[in-house]
């Protein structure tokens, strides 16, 4: 990508930065306030930390107050493009994303690519590893949705990981870590991917173990290990075996291959089906208001469809709710809650006898930036 390795910016650059970010920053603050208070997170953050994972193509960004609390989870943002495959960046023109670990060494905000955040490679152990001559460079996390070795975003999330990295650095975060992973490491799927490509790459295979005990440092204690370099290049992973744990987050919301309702009666052929208590028209009003009110929710996703399962019983009561297939671990039980408490039905009859049966329902929640 194009773009100076200095963090600093030319006296012309000013006056345009200053005007652009005034303009971006008064739109999406107020967003990132609102999505920070529905996750219970206090603004501003003062310190930041990004991961991001190659073969998920998903950009995390983590959050905290005090140096000496753990990190929380913000918001997981979706690479919308990607190049390469797993494996570090050795050389100029090799198309790869780099793995390892980094921070943000540049702002710019004049970039030909909307915002851009530079990345510090070739770090210290890429000057050992990586073609002496021509190691590559100018790595960024940018807008405009386009790639050659960078992790883009769209142009309305990134002005959200630019202004949260504005935010960190005005509070006095000189440094902000970037760890760039090649898949996670726990995600089973994930890892049979990773070793499948890599079963002829030996070193790529090696290289990825130095990243997992960082990897599995931070997913115990949400907190970041020292990271050092020996003389070959290679990572030493120093963690704290004194640090207190905490419970993983979970990306990916499991779902039980056991059918919950088998052991429900069920009608599966009613003469009449359930209706909405009020109307098919307050049912059409209220699921639209439950996916504004579940934006905050979406993790980097510009949009997502949920599929949602659930009994109504004899009474019209909606009950059993569960999510087929669609939204997020944060989100997924708010909507399980919401559907439990507030949709009543006319119950459905067989016989003219009141009935319980399954019933689905889609939702679209599409971000702003979608709209």
């Amino acid at each position: 990508m194009l773009g100076s390795a200095s963090a600093q910016l030319s006296n012309e650059e000013m006056p345009r930065r200053n005007i652009k970010l005034t303009s971006l920053f008064s739109k999406v603050e107020d967003s990132l306030k609102h999505e920070f208070k529905a996750k219970g997170l206090e603004w501003p953050a003062r310190y930041m930390f990004i991961r991001s994972f190659k073969y998920e193509k998903q950009l995390e960004v983590w959050v905290k107050n005090q140096w000496n609390e753990p990190f929380r989870m913000f918001k997981i943002y979706k690479v919308c493009a990607s190049s390469g495959t797993f494996g570090p960046k050795r050389r100029e023109g090799d198309r790869q994303i780099p793995e390892g670990f980094y921070y943000i060494n540049e702002f710019k905000p004049n970039s030909n690519y909307h915002l851009a955040l530079g990345i510090n490679y070739p770090n210290a152990s890429d000057q050992l590893l990586s073609d002496p001559n021509k190691p590559g460079g100018e790595i960024y996390i940018h807008g405009n949705c386009v790639t050659v070795g960078c992790l883009p975003l769209t142009d309305s999330l990134i002005e959200q990981v630019y202004h949260l990295a504005s935010v960190v650095r005005n509070q006095g975060q000189d440094f902000i870590p970037v760890h760039i992973y090649p898949h996670r490491f726990d995600h089973p799927a994930s890892r049979q991917a990773f070793l499948q490509k890599t079963q002829t790459k030996p070193d790529v295979q090696q290289f990825s173990t130095q990243l997992h005990t960082a990897y599995d440092f931070f997913e115990d204690t949400h907190l970041l290990p020292a990271i050092l370099i020996d003389h070959k290049g290679g990572y030493v992973v120093a963690t704290d075996p004194q640090a207190p744990k905490v419970q993983r987050v979970k990306i990916i919301e499991p779902q039980s291959p056991k059918d919950p309702y088998e052991a429900v009666s069920l009608e599966e052929k009613p003469d009449v089906v359930p209706l909405p208590k009020n109307g098919n028209a307050a049912l059409q009003k209220w699921l639209f208001q439950l996916s504004n009110e579940l934006i905050p929710f979406l993790e980097g996703r510009s949009s997502v469809s949920v599929q949602v399962e659930f009994i109504v019983d004899s009474e019209g009561n909606t009950k059993l709710v569960r999510i087929l297939k669609g939204g997020t671990a944060s989100m997924n039980p708010r909507i399980t809650e919401r559907f439990e408490r507030e949709l009543k039905w006319t119950p459905a009859l067989k016989s003219n006898k009141a009935v319980q049966v399954r019933m689905k329902q889609n939702i679209n929640i599409a971000a702003p930036e979608d709209l």
